[in-house]
């Protein structure tokens, strides 16, 4: 199979599809790589790198999507890359199709094979594609978080573990899978008072064996939600619906009982976002104010830390993507039923039951496409 690494052209985007290491395995299997030059430059690998390890560099990204049968990115493709999807191409990547009509669209229409990373399963039914970047922006949901604290971007100018005499801030999370669980374990590092609120009691269960009495875990009642949001100095949207757009958990109305100087941020905004008042913002400008409450809701939050992001995504997508190149996109569903789910568009149908229930469209079973 011809596997295309096209550079990625989402606002402040700096991961790639493939690092040189994943070259190589690709290659090893009998495959040919190519990839656009300058694609990995965000995480230090040189186009020499690439050819070290067997690829071939090409000039143009119109070269990778003519070219490939599969093409292997980290974000949803843009409008121009939509544009150059052709049918029975794969495309392999993350989607969040649910709140993205517009992407849909154009997928469907493209007659391509489209498999979404953040749809791909388990035996255990966590969602193991998602994992590695749901560690990394929940890890930075707090770094992010205490740098939009500051007075100079907004904040009420808190220091988020305080000093000796001086409380530390509140931290209101919201969700607590792996997002909510490496959000919380950075906000208890950095000494401040943390609260999770979930709705699974295994959940709490899990997380309260873990951290101890260092954290308050409490059930998410509207009532406590509510009371939790409007006393926090920071609050992480970790939500997560698989597949499917974010419940709006946050309303406006509790945003105008917040303090002023207070901040949202959305994890969730991938998915539409968890937080009625959110909307996609990029690293490029990433916050804006509502009632007095910064909000930081980019899209592409590992994308600043793309050499950690890349490799720590590649070592979950390579054993699925390297099944797919091996066995033919088919035959790679039909033995796998957890990469089975990852089908989201095939052939101008969608194949995901949320995303077709969300935005209105006939849903085609994926075992129906496999027949």
């Amino acid at each position: 199979m011809l596997v295309g690494v096209p550079k990625e052209i989402k606002n402040h985007e700096y991961r790639v599809g493939l690092t040189p290491d994943s070259v190589h395995e690709y290659v090893a299997h009998g495959h040919q790589v190519i990839v656009e030059t300058g694609a990995g430059v965000g995480i230090g690998a040189a186009d020499a790198d690439y050819e070290a390890q067997g690829a071939t560099i090409v000039a143009t990204a119109k070269e990778i999507f003519d070219r490939a049968d599969m093409v292997v990115k980290v974000k949803e493709p843009q409008a121009v890359e939509r544009a150059m999807l052709r049918p029975g191409q794969i495309l392999y990547t993350y989607l969040h199709l649910a709140p993205d009509p517009e992407q849909t669209k154009d997928l469907v229409a493209s007659g391509a094979t489209c498999i979404a990373y953040e749809t791909v399963t388990d035996a255990k039914g966590g969602l193991p594609l998602l994992t590695p970047m749901s560690q990394v922006a929940g890890r930075m949901s707090i770094q992010a978080g205490a740098t939009c604290l500051e007075k100079s971007h907004g904040g009420e100018g808190m220091l988020l573990g305080g000093v000796p005499g001086v409380a530390p801030a509140k931290v209101v999370i919201i969700g607590g899978g792996v997002v909510g669980e490496n959000a919380a374990q950075m906000a208890l590092g950095l000494g401040a008072d943390v609260t999770v609120l979930d709705r699974n009691l295994e959940v709490l269960a899990r997380l309260s064996a873990r951290f101890g009495s260092a954290l308050k875990t409490v059930f998410s009642s509207k009532a406590a939600l509510t009371a939790a949001v409007v006393d926090a100095d920071l609050v992480v949207g970790a939500v997560l619906v698989k597949g499917a757009s974010a419940p709006k958990l946050v309303t406006k109305e509790m945003l105008g009982q917040m303090r002023d100087g207070a901040v949202l941020v959305d994890v969730a905004i991938d998915q539409g976002g968890c937080f009625e008042t959110s909307k996609a913002t990029t690293h490029a400008d990433p916050t804006y104010i509502i009632d007095g409450v910064v909000h930081y809701c980019v899209a592409n939050m590992p994308g600043a830390v793309a050499r950690t992001s890349t490799y720590a995504l590649n070592n979950a997508t390579l054993p699925f993507g390297l099944a797919i190149a091996n066995k033919g996109w088919k035959q790679a569903l039909a033995d796998d039923p957890y990469l089975r789910e990852g089908l989201n568009v095939h052939a101008g149908q969608i194949t995901c039951e949320p995303v077709a229930r969300d935005l209105g469209y006939a849903y085609v079973p994926a075992e129906d496409v496999l027949k």
